[in-house]
């Protein structure tokens, strides 16, 4: 008999949530072909939808220590030498929210690049409507390829004319956590921004530090944008993770958002708060102009 999956606070934060009627959401299928993943549960029938005006956008395949990673990109059109900003995706895949926040992020003036990184799997994360089907997958993912990977895709696009002397990496729930431990990793890194990233990690002897863990590396100053009321990251541990930080004199800030929970930035799920998102969407741009990432 096997043993249950663990339950990592991003998906506790993503699972107990406020109940909500299913009126104003997509039907699964409608979701499915508008390229958004089913175990997140329903999706929001006004979901923003970024368009390609002014902007090269497609898949991209990226160069990796054992083959080719599949990933998406968006640029903006007629501009040399762009910055580069990864986007680090939830667990479920290169769907089309993350898609949507490259493009919103090119619309600014940078190259984002989203790295496809459980490709390895050959499983459609898209397809899987059970997330706890999805969480082996995922947590089998060890944090030494991650950075490999996510280090291959900042050479993918600084081979395609990006600026990556002017590297950022903003992330959202598990890629949260991905741009505090690419923080720690990369010597290149200019600034980060971890959207309710898990500060602590379970047993996991393919993630050997949780960030809290890696204060002490830090290399890049982060951002950090948490919601009071997610119910997987407690703010104690937000507060930890700020003290280690300020112990180790590393460069970061905090905005916890009162009554916000996990995934308040997802503007495809239930989780979704607008205030707060587009608060923390306007702290991230400034975060990365007062580091040199975006002009």
């Amino acid at each position: 008999m096997s043993a249950e999956p663990v339950l990592t606070s991003d998906v506790i934060g993503l699972t107990k949530v406020a109940p909500f009627s299913r009126r104003g959401f997509l039907t699964a299928s409608a979701a499915v072909t508008a390229g958004y993943t089913l175990a997140a549960g329903p999706v929001r029938a006004d979901v923003i939808k970024t368009d390609t005006d002014g902007l090269t956008a497609g898949d991209a395949k990226i160069k990796v220590a054992d083959g080719e990673m599949p990933g998406y990109f968006a640029r903006p059109k007629g501009v040399s030498n762009p910055p580069v900003v990864l986007v680090a995706m939830e667990i479920f895949g290169l769907h089309e929210y993350i898609k949507d926040v490259t493009r919103r992020l090119a619309k600014l003036g940078a190259f984002a690049v989203a790295p496809d990184y459980y490709f390895r799997k050959r499983v459609d994360l898209l397809r899987i409507s059970d997330i706890q089907q999805l969480l082996p997958i995922v947590n089998s993912k060890p944090d030494a390829e991650l950075l490999s990977d996510l280090d291959s895709t900042v050479a993918w696009a600084k081979s395609q004319g990006g600026d990556t002397n002017r590297l950022g990496i903003v992330g959202f729930c598990r890629g949260g956590r991905t741009v505090w431990e690419y923080a720690a990793h990369s010597g290149t890194l200019k600034a980060g921004v971890a959207f309710y990233g898990p500060p602590v990690d379970p047993p996991n002897p393919l993630w050997p530090k949780s960030p809290t863990q890696l204060a002490p590396e830090m290399k890049a100053p982060v951002l950090g944008l948490y919601g009071e009321a997610d119910t997987g990251i407690p703010v104690a541990q937000i507060e930890a993770l700020k003290a280690a930080l300020a112990a180790a004199d590393k460069t970061a800030e905090f905005k916890t958002y009162p009554g916000a929970p996990h995934g308040f930035h997802a503007d495809y799920r239930a989780s979704y708060r607008r205030e707060a998102a587009e608060d923390a969407w306007s702290r991230m741009q400034a975060w990365f102009k007062k580091y040199k990432v975006l002009g």
